[in-house]
């Protein structure tokens, strides 16, 4: 069997294990006392640390799948060539691991002909392991798990955050009114990063909602994560997510469409202003 016709299930307990030892890794370079003084010395961190990582990856993964191309533009965007790829999130939330806070993970995701078929999403601070592949079903540290069973957003916890810095002031401002709408309406809503940390908990149930209005290739780990715990992915017209999409909002059922309509409701009175 060749490796583009593997079944993604074949490649979890060894893309795991590299994913551990490059939590190790990171590991022994994050301080809760980090800091930095310039923006310069911040980027130059961050850079460090996404080389260490890919550094211990790039050659473990591709031993694992050598027929799958590797890309580690963790805010790429758009659609990829078929085939394989390993679509690698060196350090998510890098910029909070660089300021000594915890929200960090390391994410890999393989993408064949466009769609996510399996994902590992590490926590290493909290010994958290994300995994899931295609038809699988999803997994916190082994054990299944499941998006919440709520079905009214008043009692829900939902969130968005930002992909990537300097999005510029109209997705500042997009950001802002959509938490406004939320929160009249949502028990609680967070904006933080990364945007994989929040997947994986509407995966887990412990969140119910998370909406994005820029999709980023490296979200495909936490998007397949809800699929298979049951939740929702969609585009904000509804239609199915793809790689390609270009906001989405990633929900347990029961809220999918309360959320959504919000969204779509903020929408129309922007497109309404113009």
């Amino acid at each position: 069997m060749s490796a583009t016709t593997t079944a993604p299930a074949t490649h979890l307990a060894a893309t795991t294990a590299a994913v551990r030892r490059a939590g190790t890794r990171m590991l022994k370079r994050y301080s809760t006392e980090s800091r930095t003084s310039s923006l310069a010395e911040i980027i130059a961190a961050v850079e460090a640390n996404d080389a260490a990582v890919a550094d211990l990856l790039k050659p473990e993964l591709a031993a694992i799948n050598p027929e799958a191309r590797w890309l580690d533009d963790e805010h790429g965007s758009g659609p990829l060539p078929d085939g394989e790829w390993w679509l690698i999130d060196p350090v998510g939330g890098n910029m909070n691991a660089v300021h000594g806070m915890t929200d960090w993970n390391i994410g890999v995701s393989l993408v064949r002909d466009g769609r996510p078929v399996l994902a590992v999403l590490y926590f290493p601070l909290f010994d958290e392991m994300f995994t899931a592949a295609e038809g699988g079903g999803a997994f916190l540290n082994g054990v299944r798990i499941k998006v919440s069973d709520k079905t009214e957003l008043n009692g829900a916890l939902v969130g968005t955050g930002q992909a990537q810095p300097g999005q510029g002031p109209e997705m500042a401002d997009r950001v802002g009114a959509s938490y406004a709408q939320m929160a009249k309406h949502a028990l609680y809503v967070r904006i933080s990063v990364p945007v994989t940390h929040q997947l994986a908990q509407v995966a887990a149930g412990r969140m119910d909602a998370h909406w994005q209005y820029d999709n980023v290739r490296a979200h495909a780990s936490g998007v397949l994560l809800v699929q298979e715990a049951g939740g929702t992915v969609t585009d904000l017209e509804g239609k199915p997510w793809d790689l390609t999409t270009r906001e989405y909002l990633a929900a347990a059922p029961g809220v999918h469409a309360q959320a959504l309509e919000l969204l779509q409701a903020l929408s129309c009175k922007s497109v309404g202003r113009q």
